[in-house]
């Protein structure tokens, strides 16, 4: 008993030595291991860090969004629409309305946004003295500037016409709707009367009508209306229409039917 006693204490005794030198060797590990891992994470730190310097940020806008340079692919014709028709608060109908009222008895035959998309063969007639297309006053004394500064703002010139062809030349201003000069046609021989009462006998289509029928086909601001005759001598209601993309649609309404002829898309 007492061996057995004896080699159990000695037996013990050297389990103890074994488990503190395993417990040291096993703490010597550990310390090993941890500190390769901190010198691996510290190393995956520092790679990271180095791989953020050299990727460039980022500076592409967001998906979908309009860069500022979008404005610069405007052609010039382009960027002057864009810029007259921000500064008109009278519409085409509303300015129509207001010419008519300035003749007893007349009927529009042309309306025009002066300035914008203007050419010789499209021009309105305009008499000795009247106000240029370019809004500037007539001698007569009634193309004073209205309170808004009309000299500079934009211009509605309409021409009315009377029942037997007569016709007056009216300019509205663009912004407020004032009347700036309303004179009658002095350039107008007989001749040029007679056809342009014929027209107007010949138009069951009313300009309003014609500029809606424009307007459903192509969505947009209507800058001109202008009863003329096509190639084939149809008289029709020639439309000017100014799309969202700042480009000018060209329609040609029956003046009797109301139905488009023609169609043409300045895009520059």
């Amino acid at each position: 008993m007492r061996f057995e006693t004896r080699r159990n204490k000695t037996v013990s005794s050297r389990t103890r030595r074994l488990r503190v030198v395993g417990v040291l060797c096993v703490a010597l590990a550990a310390t090993l291991v941890t500190g390769c891992g901190q010198e691996s994470g510290d190393k995956t730190a520092a790679a990271t860090s180095e791989a953020a310097k050299v990727l460039p940020k980022q500076t592409t806008s967001p998906s979908g969004s309009v860069s500022p340079s979008g404005t610069a692919q405007l052609t010039e014709d382009q960027t002057k629409r864009k810029e007259m028709l921000s500064t008109v608060k009278v519409t085409f109908d509303k300015a129509a309305t207001t010419a008519v009222g300035e003749v007893s008895g007349g009927k529009l035959t042309d309306i025009d946004l002066a300035g914008l998309d203007d050419d010789d063969s499209s021009a309105s007639p305009s008499p000795e003295g009247s106000a240029s297309p370019g809004g500037s006053a007539s001698p007569s004394g009634s193309g004073s500037p209205s309170p808004s500064g009309s000299s500079t703002d934009p211009t509605w010139v309409a021409v009315v016409a009377e029942k037997d062809g007569t016709a007056h030349i009216v300019t509205i201003d663009a912004v407020t709707g004032r009347v700036i000069d309303s004179v009658p046609d002095s350039g107008q021989s007989d001749s040029d009367k007679q056809k342009l009462a014929g027209r107007l006998a010949q138009a069951k289509q009313t300009p309003q009508q014609a500029a809606k029928i424009a307007t459903d086909k192509q969505k947009g601001t209507v800058t001109s209306v202008a009863l003329d005759e096509n190639d084939s001598q149809a008289v029709v209601w020639q439309v000017d229409v100014v799309t969202k993309g700042w480009n000018k649609a060209t329609f040609d309404v029956d003046a009797a039917t109301g139905t488009i002829t023609d169609e043409q898309v300045d895009d520059d």
